[in-house]
């Protein structure tokens, strides 16, 4: 869960809290270069994308952190909103993201981060060289003392910056470097297209493996076509701006109003009913109720099959029985006493 701290008076540049198992995490989020102040300076600091916050992010987050505290430093992330690939090649639409803004922050803030320098990429900035953006961020504002990045990571116009060219301007100007090494699951590098391609093809459990949690897609729910109801199953429907799994039926724990529920969601166009438009349609097991017009969060724990047509809606009915008792069994472990928390 996120949000702006209560006690703000203004929702920009101002305290962001995570909520999470460990309590209420307060991070400084700065969304103007402008703004950067003295007491950032001699931060240790990493810079990224950072989309989806997985494994390899998250290894660098606690080396910024155990260094910070180490040094007796303020730990700082830059990072950038919209995602560079939107700004920079407008015509690859559509864009998958894996954490919309608020989610990422929500997670840099639960690694322990004290303060994020959130820049907004324009096309003005996007022409900005690496040299540019040490000199000016790096050193002249913030008088880095250590710059901790991924494996492959490359800044400034043309990606034009890159650990050797910080290696070269740390000897110059006075900042260690370190290269943080890649994470693999077997012989997939962990990294955030290789988790997009997973979602895509289905395969939300190596998604959740590279990610260290279940993926998950957050947005108000609508009520679509109502077949559902008509044959004693209804459906929500939910859209997001993330990326959604490849088209089949998945098993899933829903969240809303503090609340988590097990769950089947068919991702598709519905073939026996001969639907147009793609469609994810939500079935909570065991719920009655109003969702509709609520914002709830699903998270993805297995694929059950692909997308069927079927000849009739009563052989519809008994493959969704199917479908429930095999989402029942695997979503179990993942409830403290096997059913709804509700």
């Amino acid at each position: 869960m996120y949000l702006f701290d209560n006690n703000s008076e203004e929702k920009d540049d101002k305290l962001y809290t995570s909520i999470g198992a460990s309590g209420r995490i307060l991070m400084k989020v700065i969304k103007n270069i402008a703004d950067i102040t003295q007491e950032l300076q001699g931060s240790i600091i990493t810079i990224g994308n950072f989309d989806g916050i997985h494994l390899g992010h998250q290894k660098i987050f606690k080396r910024v952190v155990a260094e910070s505290r180490q040094q007796v430093r303020k730990p700082v992330v830059i990072t950038f909103d919209p995602h560079p690939k939107k700004v920079i090649h407008p015509e690859r639409r559509p864009f998958f993201i894996l954490a919309p803004v608020e989610e990422k922050l929500s997670l840099i803030a639960a690694a322990g981060i004290d303060t994020t320098i959130l820049i907004p990429f324009s096309p003005e900035f996007s022409q900005t060289t690496a040299e540019e953006f040490v000199n000016d961020i790096l050193w002249n504002r913030l008088q880095t003392k250590k710059i901790i990045i991924g494996y492959d990571y490359k800044f400034g116009k043309d990606k034009g910056g890159n650990a050797n060219l910080l290696r070269n301007y740390g000897a110059k100007l006075g900042f260690e470097v370190e290269e943080i090494a890649a994470i693999k699951l077997g012989d997939t590098i962990v990294s955030s297209t290789n988790i997009r391609l997973s979602i895509l093809a289905g395969d939300v459990g190596m998604a959740a493996k590279m990610l260290g949690r279940p993926y998950n897609v957050r947005g108000i729910v609508s009520r679509g076509y109502r077949r559902g109801t008509e044959i004693g199953y209804p459906t929500a429907n939910i859209e997001s701006e993330k990326v959604i799994p490849a088209i089949g039926v998945y098993a899933i724990v829903a969240e809303f109003d503090g609340k988590r529920y097990q769950g089947v969601i068919n991702i598709g166009y519905c073939p026996t009913f001969g639907n147009e438009e793609i469609t994810a349609e939500v079935h909570l097991l065991d719920f009655q109720g109003d969702i509709y017009g609520r914002e709830m969060e699903v998270f993805f724990i297995d694929r059950l099959r692909d997308e069927l047509k079927l000849e009739s809606s009563e052989q519809l009915v008994k493959q969704i029985k199917k479908d429930i008792q095999q989402a029942r069994t695997i979503l179990a472990p993942h409830f403290t006493n096997g059913h709804n928390e509700g």
